[in-house]
């Protein structure tokens, strides 16, 4: 059981995992051992609240595929173990993004001793610039 907050944890049954051999340099290692983790999460089939699952899948993210399954393949570690919490990590991630609320934003005005000094900065500016013409004989 994979636990994301306190109060959301994913099933096991939810998450698919299967090891397979990883890419790139390792010589024999990685020619002989499976040790890369793809992990496969359905979203339309998890225990998620309905909320969550809509959240998610309006993510634009690459690892979530057009069927609404979130596919991570961790392979960064030498150990099988590593890379399955690497990968757990990562769900954790995309999940953890879909419970964080945004901020509404509130315009706000200046303030008029703001707009004051931004003025009275503008002035003194055009005058060290107003110096620097011609000189007159």
């Amino acid at each position: 059981m994979l636990e994301i907050s306190e109060y959301l944890t994913i099933h096991d049954n939810d998450i698919e995992i299967s090891a397979i051999r990883s890419q790139g340099a390792g010589g024999q290692n990685v020619n002989k051992v499976s040790s890369a983790i793809h992990l496969r999460f359905n979203i339309h089939t998890s225990s998620l609240p309905e909320y969550y699952k809509q959240r998610i899948l309006n993510f634009r993210d690459n690892r979530i595929n057009k069927e609404g399954i979130i596919v991570i393949k961790a392979q960064q570690h030498r150990t099988q173990e590593k890379n399955k919490v690497a990968a757990f990590e990562r769900l954790k991630e995309i999940i953890n993004r879909a419970l964080a609320v945004q901020k509404i934003r509130r315009s706000t005005k200046p303030s008029k001793k703001s707009k004051k000094r931004r003025m009275d900065n503008k002035a003194r500016r055009g005058k060290t610039k107003a110096l620097r013409g011609r000189v007159l004989e």
